[in-house]
């Protein structure tokens, strides 16, 4: 199987109407673009419409944590890649990175944390063997890549800072 190290396969463009009156791309626009990355990485790993309806599952997610690197303005071309950071049976740890795609540089990053969950009581449910097979693959192609200096970063002030 191959598999592409890191996952780079969704492409966007910054969207007029998701430009707020500083004239960039509005924050809550990263989150639903990245948001569109993740439906594509969630088929790749065979999370498809087709495996929730048969299987009776989805995914929520349930922590997820942006940056905001360099702005974006309406019409700019968007690149995203996806690393696998970690899973267990019923949770997905993965890192996307957008960058500008004729610029090349990094805009924003999303970590995200997904639960793979039943529709029926909404409670999570492991994945199907198929599936957890699928992203060892992908742990062990993703595993060499570097660190971002992004992944688990936390807010918070330096202590002695004034209020």
């Amino acid at each position: 199987m191959d598999i592409p190290a890191p996952f780079d396969t969704y492409r966007d463009r910054v969207r007029e109407e998701w430009i707020d009156y500083n004239r960039h791309m509005n924050v809550g626009y990263y989150v639903v673009v990245f948001d569109y990355a993740t439906d594509a990485w969630l088929d790749f790993i065979g999370l498809t419409p087709a495996y929730r309806d048969e299987h009776g599952v989805t995914t929520f997610t349930l922590e997820e944590h942006t940056t905001f690197l360099r702005e974006l303005r309406a019409g700019a071309p968007l690149r995203f890649t996806t690393r696998l950071i970690g899973y267990d049976a019923k949770r997905i740890h993965y890192f996307h990175q957008m960058y500008h795609a004729d610029e090349g540089f990094l805009a924003s990053t999303n970590e995200v944390m997904s639960l793979h969950v039943s529709q029926k009581t909404r409670r999570s449910a492991p994945m199907a063997p198929a599936i957890e097979d699928k992203l060892a693959a992908i742990k062990a192609a993703h595993d060499p890549l570097p660190i971002p200096p992004q992944l688990g970063r936390v807010i918070g002030l330096k202590s002695g800072s004034a209020a």
